[in-house]
């Protein structure tokens, strides 16, 4: 039967709780980020990024961490199928931080913990068989259980004539050789943990460690000699990691030198954290060998991953993705410290975000000094906003149907309630950061930036609306520019996606080249966002000349959605028949063309809440079948 996954790793799977504030202490760490951690955890992501088809068996426990691993696995393209929840146990935690070049303190939380219950009865056959390499690690042989699940996964792989790869992933604390506090260590000479290893190494086709995890498995701290006595019981490709020198490869006999060996080109970088460097470079490795690669460019591979990896602070979330790879490989990076290179930072962003439909129609009411105008008009109270936008969620809720490609614009002022009955949808979600109605544009809320756009969840796209005509002053100009990069480089800083809102024909002609003219400069400025929203434009050939700027500078662009500005549906329906023909636009987020008159009968107490939810979902639901129809028009075409 032919393979239809690439490789399976097995064992550990955590969370990792990374401290932020590097060089100091864990004892003074006041705020951390999480992530997937674990050696055979990491390395099924690494694999799956740099695109491979892998898989992962492990345990997690069932509660939120074990849902995390279980859910970002599936995010990552990881198959799942093997991943047990164990019911008794918790997921494992791993507290880390980075002191200093030379100190990385990490703490496991590992007693008892549901990877370290894996058990023969959880390696299923098919599984296994199902993919052309398994990938086992040294800490999974430190218990008798789950030595005794990977021992299985192997006999399985050999059977039915798969390769097997072995991690050494020396860990002497996992073995019971250190305390807790010697999280960090990572070698203490055990004649017990080598023959314990030893058994193993004949059924290998590739053996990975660095010189102090062969020191391990070959039983010896000459690393020469203990590759040497690897290869005595084995005849498996020996890879001795070695840090800033790269890697050396040992595909036959063992030289007198090992520098004698396979070799790749070695990238030096400077090192922000070596935590999780050896998987990155396993992931690499994988992804030319399994390929049938030249050993050179395994190593080029695994190098540059593990480049990736040293020069940024967390562990799974820094491994590069294979357009992030191709592109270091081709064109290098003018700095040392990568994690500031921004057209790598960009792609890595934009090729590791969460996945989204292709087309997105979105009800929009982010509205604040909109509706309060109407509650005055009204004579009520402005208390009653949050109510409404409550019914709001509730309209677009009828119309998307639990469906993929529906979303909502709200606010954070008045939409606080809305957006906590938006979760209970599969709803996209963004949110306004810009003080409505400002121009130079400025933020609401005043204070950090920053500091108020780490409490959003993380799903939640940030939108800003700016009024920018290419005919402003240039004093005006400069000043919101100013303000979209300090936003731009909030956004990336946090994690969370950005929708830059263009207005430009308020404040001055709007012609086939306006806002093409405003995209690029924002462009040449570096601020990428992830998605634009756009009025409409006059013709198709001004929709293909913005679409022209987009896909020149940013191919990662998820696309524009086309704002309503209170237009008539008629006259939106031939708006929409405009854009759609251009690729990039993806969809509308129209607000008071849907809501405006249930919003001024509501507020007066004329129609009941049923009634302004109809209202809303009527006219909802007019808007996307119009785009619908439109869109499959311009498909066909």
């Amino acid at each position: 039967m032919k393979p239809t996954l690439d490789v399976i790793t097995i064992g550990r799977a955590s969370v990792d709780l990374y401290g932020q504030q590097v060089g100091g202490r864990l004892e003074d760490m006041a705020s951390f980020s999480k992530a997937v951690g674990g050696c055979p955890a990491n390395i099924a992501i690494g694999t799956a990024r740099l695109g491979l088809k892998s898989g992962l068996v492990t345990r997690v426990g069932d509660e939120a961490m074990g849902r995390f691993i279980r859910e970002q696995m599936e995010r990552e393209g990881v198959a799942t199928q093997g991943i047990v929840t164990d019911k008794e146990r918790l997921t494992a935690i791993v507290i880390l931080g980075v002191r200093d070049e030379d100190s990385f303190p990490l703490i496991f939380y590992r007693d008892n913990c549901a990877d370290m219950a894996l058990s023969e009865a959880d390696i299923d056959e098919a599984f296994i068989a199902s993919s052309a390499a398994i990938v086992v690690t040294g800490t999974h042989f430190a218990r008798e259980g789950t030595a005794d699940a990977q021992r299985k996964a192997i006999r399985i792989a050999k059977a039915n004539g798969r390769k097997v790869v072995f991690d050494v992933d020396y860990r002497p604390n996992l073995w019971g050789l250190l305390g807790h506090g010697a999280g960090d260590s990572r070698y203490v000479r055990s004649d017990t943990v080598t023959e314990h290893l030893k058994p193993i190494l004949a059924d290998c086709d590739l053996i990975v460690g660095t010189e102090e995890e062969l020191h391990i498995a070959g039983g010896s701290e000459n690393t020469l000699t203990a590759i040497r006595s690897i290869r005595a019981a084995s005849r498996a490709t020996i890879v001795c990691k070695r840090g800033p020198m790269g890697c050396v490869v040992f595909p036959g006999e063992i030289p007198d030198s090992l520098d004698a060996g396979v070799k790749g080109p070695g990238f030096p970088v400077e090192v922000y954290n070596v935590l999780g460097a050896g998987d990155a470079f396993l992931s690499g490795f994988l992804r030319g060998w399994l390929k049938d690669e030249p050993l050179e460019t395994c190593c080029a591979y695994a190098n540059a991953s593990g480049a990736f990896a040293v020069s940024r602070l967390l562990c799974s979330p820094e491994i590069p993705t294979f357009p992030e790879l191709q592109h270091f490989l081709k064109a290098g990076s003018r700095h040392r410290a990568l994690r500031f290179d921004q057209d790598i930072n960009h792609i890595h962003w934009a090729t590791t975000r969460r996945p989204e439909a292709e087309m997105l129609m979105a009800l929009a009411i982010d509205h604040r000094v909109q509706l309060e105008a109407m509650a005055r008009e009204a004579g009520a109270s402005s208390g009653l906003i949050p109510a409404f936008k409550v019914l709001a969620v509730q309209a677009a809720a009828r119309v998307a149907n639990g469906r993929p490609g529906f979303g909502m614009l709200l606010d954070g002022t008045y939409g606080r309630e809305a957006l906590f009955r938006a979760a209970d949808h599969p709803f996209w979600i963004g949110r306004p950061v810009e003080l409505p109605g400002s121009r130079p544009l400025d933020f609401e809320n005043g204070g950090s930036l920053g500091g108020q756009l780490i409490e959003w969840p993380v799903g939640h796209t940030i939108k800003c609306l700016c009024f920018y005509h290419p005919d402003d002053p240039q004093e005006l100009k400069e000043r919101q520019e100013r303000e979209l990069l300090r936003l731009h480089d909030a956004a990336r800083r946090i994690g969370r996606e950005l929708l830059v809102e263009i207005i430009a024909g308020k404040n001055g002609p709007l012609t086939p080249s306006t806002v093409p003219t405003v995209l690029q400069r924002l462009y040449d400025l570096g601020i990428k966002p992830d998605w634009w929203k756009l009025e409409p434009q006059r013709d198709s050939a001004a929709w293909h000349a913005i679409g022209e700027v987009i896909t020149t500078n940013d191919p990662y662009c998820r696309g524009i959605v086309l704002l309503g500005l209170e237009a008539p549906e008629s006259e939106l329906e031939a708006a929409f028949a405009a854009a759609a023909r251009e690729p990039q636009v993806k969809g509308f987020a129209v607000g008071r063309t849907i809501f405006n008159d249930a919003a001024r009968r509501w507020l007066k107490g004329e129609i009941t809440d049923e009634a302004a939810v109809s209202d809303m979902a009527a006219r909802f639901q007019r808007l996307v079948d119009a785009w619908q129809r439109v869109a499959g028009r311009a498909k066909a075409a």
